[in-house]
């Protein structure tokens, strides 16, 4: 519906957007290892909705194919397991410790460091979120999964996909640090009501 109210796609473009989001669950099938864990979150060999892939998807103005060949090139960089977070979902890729716990790398990599540099860049900020029992690295892990989805414009989610493909995953952390210091005057306000 997204795609289409943007106008980048074609009214039988669901069933392509299925086919890729089917494939991708297919190919990354094949990164995954096996857990034996009772945590609900490693019972699931898919990592919830693809917000990346959809992404591309739109990018690519709903060409399956396309969408498909650049995602299979895109998983040998390193930069996507930041954007990709479905990829590293029971990834093979990572210690079996770390798959285990059933926390993505990003958390405790980007939202770690987004606390780092708000604590430093934007205290007042800071201490809003703490004195409202949430921390920054959960909003920033919801807007990192879903790609920005809902937070920003289009053109601003391509805009910040091609910065961190291009300048590197560290990018997605001074992008949060950007949406909060835009936002900090109404979390200021909400914090004091």
């Amino acid at each position: 519906r997204y795609g289409k109210y943007l106008n980048l796609l074609n009214e039988d473009a669901e069933s392509g957007l299925c086919f890729v989001l089917m494939n991708c669950e297919e190919f990354l099938k094949q990164q995954q290892r096996t857990v034996v864990s009772s945590l609900c979150c490693l019972q699931e060999h898919y990592a919830g909705y693809d917000w990346f892939a959809s992404s591309i998807f739109l990018i690519m103005s709903g060409d399956r194919e396309k969408t498909l060949t650049f995602l299979q090139q895109f998983s040998c960089l390193q930069v996507s397991a930041f954007l990709w977070l479905p990829r590293l979902h029971l990834s093979m890729h990572l210690p079996v410790s770390t798959v285990e716990y059933g926390i993505h790398p990003v958390y405790f990599c980007s939202a770690h460091h987004v606390e780092m540099l708000l604590k430093a860049e934007l205290p007042l900020v800071c201490s809003a979120f703490h004195m409202s029992g949430f921390t920054p690295s959960q909003i920033c892990m919801q807007w990192i999964t879903q790609c920005f989805w809902n937070y920003m414009d289009w053109s601003e989610i391509c805009h910040y996909i091609a910065i961190c493909i291009f300048l590197g995953p560290d990018y997605q952390i001074y992008m949060c640090i950007s949406v909060f210091r835009h936002l900090q005057q109404d979390i200021l306000k909400h914090t004091e009501a």
